[in-house]
């Protein structure tokens, strides 16, 4: 059985694409894409199922199409639009020095502040302008370096000082 600490919401599944089984998913992280996996985590009836990937392709920064094995035409893979899709933690690879990554990296990493305490988990990474923002629940944190102190890549926390009265402004 898959634990719900053991994964990381990535994405939605959408709408049946074609008729040779594709569905779209829209993702807030390629990690996926990134990383070596051979399949993604959906929740299916409140329980986390494993689902081999046969082949998948970008359709634009948020939007893949996906073909999972076993799901061959319009009418198998359409029982599963709306599913939340999810990723391994212990599949993500973690970045080396070298390695660059984008913002959505962090998606599903949990930001404690050094005041505030525990924020919660970045749900979703807007970087469609040069002020990226961490979105975590209806609170948006900028994700800028300044703040950062400290990044856990194994246990995907980020520790962050904001400057006094951030977290009041709505």
């Amino acid at each position: 059985m898959i634990e719900e600490a053991s994964v990381y919401k990535i994405g939605n599944l959408t709408r049946v694409h074609g008729v040779r089984g594709e569905i779209s998913m829209t993702f807030t992280d390629d990690v996926w894409d990134r990383a070596e996996a051979e399949y993604l985590v959906l929740r299916i009836d409140g329980i986390l199922v494993p689902f081999f990937l046969e082949e998948y392709r970008f359709r634009s920064d948020t939007v893949a199409l996906l073909k999972f094995q076993r799901y061959d035409d319009a009418d198998s893979v359409s029982e599963l639009c709306g599913a939340e899709v999810y990723f391994p933690y212990g599949l993500t690879p973690e970045p080396s020095e070298e390695d660059s990554y984008t913002w959505r990296y962090f998606t599903g990493f949990r930001v404690i502040d050094t005041q505030a305490g525990d924020l919660g988990v970045i749900e979703h990474v807007d970087d469609s302008t040069p002020n990226v923002l961490f979105s975590i629940g209806d609170i948006l944190i900028p994700a800028a370096e300044d703040f950062i102190r400290e990044v856990d890549h194994q246990r995907r926390i980020i520790t962050m000082e904001l400057p006094e009265g951030l977290l009041d402004l709505k």
